[in-house]
C-alpha cells in the first residue's frame, strides 16, 4: 500500500470521529489531505521509503483565525489517534516533523511559494523553485468543504502564467545547448573528466526540466525528476529512456549521439507547439526566439538566460 492510500484510509477510519466530536462545529471549515514534501505525496514511495517520515497520518489545514481558535486543541486530539494502522506505524525524523497534523493554511503555502495566497507577480512566479511548486501541489485533498485550501491549490495547479513558461523554456534551451551541445565535448577533449560529468548532469537536469515545462507540470525534487517523466505524455517516456542510456554509456561518442538525439527531439516538440520557426539543430538558437514571444515588457527585458 502506498502512503497516499494509507493516509486516506486512515482518515476514513478515524477522521470522521475526530471531526464529528468536539470539533463538529468546525467540520465544514477544516481541510484534510496529504500534500507537501515526500515521495508518498508524489506516489513514488516504496518499501525503502518507510524508514523515515512515512506512515499513517494526514494534514488538517485551518484558516489563520480557526487555527488560533482551535489549532492547539485539534492537534492534541490528532495526537491521540492510533499510532499504527493496517500494520504500519509512523517513522518520524527530526527533519520530517510537522509534515502532518494541524497546519495553518496560509503559513503552509508561504513556506513553499513565499506568500500565503501564492505568487503575486510574474517575477514571484519566476523566482520560486520548481520543486517547491511541485511539492505543494502534490498529494491529494480528502475533505475541504470551505474550499480555502483547495482554491489556492487550484490556482497553482493551473501552472505558470504563459509569459513565465516562455521565459523558462527559453532559458532551458540556452542551458541545455551550452552544457550538452557545446561544453560537454570541449571539456572532454581537454581531459577534464569532472567538468564533463558535471556538464552531462546539467544537460540531463535541464533537458528533463524542459520536458516538464512542455507538459505544463512542475519538475519535482531531483531524486524524482527522472522517474516522474514516465507520467508525462509529451516526450516523457522517450526522454526517460534516452537519459538512462546517456548516463549509462561508457563511450564518449555514444554519449554525444544520445545528446544529439535528445536535443533533436526537444527541438521537434518546440516546433510542433509553434514556439520556434528555426530549423537550427542547436538549442541556443531557439532560446532567443522563444524569449521574444513574451508579452510583458519587464519580463522580456530580462536576459534569455534567466528562468
Amino acid at each position: 500500500m502506498n502512503g497516499l492510500t494509507l493516509a486516506e484510509r486512515y482518515f476514513e477510519r478515524y477522521g470522521g470521529d475526530l471531526l464529528d466530536g468536539e470539533f463538529a462545529a468546525w467540520r465544514e471549515r477544516i481541510a484534510v489531505g496529504l500534500a507537501g514534501d515526500g515521495s508518498d505525496c508524489l506516489g513514488f514511495d516504496d518499501e525503502q521509503s518507510r524508514d523515515h517520515d512515512w506512515g499513517p497520518g494526514f494534514c488538517l489545514w485551518l484558516t489563520d483565525a480557526d487555527h488560533a481558535a482551535i489549532g492547539a486543541a485539534l492537534q492534541r486530539a490528532y495526537e491521540r489517534l492510533p499510532k499504527s494502522f493496517a500494520g504500519f506505524g509512523r517513522a518520524v525524523t527530526e527533519w520530517g516533523s510537522g509534515r502532518v497534523g494541524v497546519l495553518e493554511t496560509g503559513a503552509w503555502y508561504k513556506q513553499y511559494v513565499r506568500h500565503p495566497d501564492g505568487p503575486q507577480t510574474l517575477f514571484d512566479w519566476l523566482r520560486i523553485p520548481e520543486k517547491d511548486l511541485a511539492a505543494c501541489t502534490a498529494g491529494r485533498v480528502f475533505h475541504d468543504p470551505l474550499d480555502d485550501f483547495s482554491r489556492r491549490r487550484r490556482r497553482l495547479l493551473s501552472f505558470y502564467p504563459d509569459d513565465v513558461r516562455l521565459a523558462k523554456i527559453g532559458a532551458r534551451c540556452m542551458s541545455i545547448g551550452q552544457s550538452g551541445q557545446y561544453n560537454f565535448a570541449r571539456v572532454l577533449a581537454r581531459g577534464e573528466v569532472f567538468a564533463a560529468r558535471y556538464a552531462e548532469t546539467k544537460f540531463c537536469n535541464d533537458l528533463m526540466s524542459l520536458v516538464y515545462l512542455l507538459n505544463r507540470r512542475y519538475a519535482p525534487y531531483y531524486k524524482w525528476l527522472h522517474r516522474g517523466l514516465l507520467a508525462l505524455p509529451r516526450l516523457g517516456r522517450v526522454v526517460h529512456a534516452q537519459v538512462k542510456a546517456l548516463v549509462s554509456a561508457g563511450d564518449a561518442d555514444e554519449k554525444r549521439a544520445h545528446i544529439d538525439a535528445l536535443c533533436a527531439a526537444a527541438i521537434a516538440e518546440l516546433q510542433a507547439e509553434g514556439l520556434t520557426s528555426s530549423d537550427s539543430r542547436f538549442l541556443v538558437d531557439h532560446g532567443p526566439l522563444i524569449h521574444e514571444r513574451i508579452h510583458d515588457p519587464a519580463l522580456r527585458r530580462l536576459s534569455v538566460l534567466v528562468g
